[in-house]
């Protein structure tokens, strides 16, 4: 996808491995100056040398104050892509407190901080600006019968983190609107990055987790990145409130 961002300024959580990090590259081959924030320090070092001049912010986002201090003098954000997430792997019998509160802490906390932040500026300098979530289709349903792999079985905080930051993208649309400012999310199936690779490690639960998808495949990372820019670009100019499903028609089925 051919868009121009030159001249406007770009924020993107997660932005060590996987979507963020190609969202970073994306958004830096297309014009834009681009933050990328992560909390893995190496994963940043690397990334600046594929992306000279890109400022990078190493920063635990499920830490209020240190995110506060962090990014609350990050000046002027044109862009935001929200993509930070933790998968913390408990079935919900077995369920504690603190990956609870992780999950939630970084999943959809800093959604919320992160978007404040950078709407506020927004507002008070009186531009239009959009924002993407980055949830999953497990927003809208489970995958049952999938127990021997239970990052994508009815996991418990995955779908309930991916669930509100989907009704949290439609209130952020609705407070925003009124400022310019569009709010958006992209909702894919398994993405084959080096996590989601490893579902591709055992053959025969591929094959069975791919029939699930009327299209037979899993997304690629540049299927997910290209959805993101989209809603970023003006070509969305008239879309807020709403989901991408980059999920093979997983949902159709």
């Amino acid at each position: 996808m051919k868009l121009n961002f030159k001249g406007l300024r770009a924020l993107v959580t997660g932005a060590g491995k996987g979507i963020g990090r190609d969202t970073v590259k994306a958004l830096h081959a297309s014009g834009a100056k681009v933050v990328a924030v992560t909390r893995t320090s190496a994963d940043l070092v690397s990334l600046a040398k594929e992306c000279p001049g890109i400022e990078p912010v190493c920063v635990d986002l499920g830490d209020w104050e240190a995110t506060e201090k962090a990014l609350g003098g990050i000046g002027p954000v044109d862009l935001l892509v929200n993509n930070a997430a933790v998968a913390l792997v408990q079935p919900f019998i077995e369920s504690t407190k603190e990956v609870f509160d992780r999950s939630f802490k970084v999943n959809v906390r800093s959604v919320l901080q992160v978007s404040q932040i950078v709407a506020k500026g927004m507002i008070s300098r009186g531009v239009p600006g959009s924002i993407v979530n980055v949830s999953s289709m497990v927003a809208y349903v489970t995958f049952p019968g999938l127990a021997t792999y239970r990052v994508l079985s009815t996991h418990t905080f995955t779908g309930s983190t991916k669930g509100a930051i989907t009704m949290l993208t439609k209130a952020m649309a609705m407070e925003l609107g009124p400022h310019k400012i569009r709010v958006n999310s992209v909702n894919p199936t398994v993405v084959l990055t080096d996590m989601g690779k490893k579902v591709s490690a055992n053959p025969d639960f591929s094959k069975k987790l791919k029939e699930r998808h009327p299209l037979r495949k899993f997304a690629e990372v540049e299927d997910v990145v290209n959805s993101i820019l989209f809603l970023l670009s003006d070509s969305s100019a008239s879309t807020s409130g709403s989901g991408i499903l980059v999920d093979a028609g997983y949902l159709a089925s």
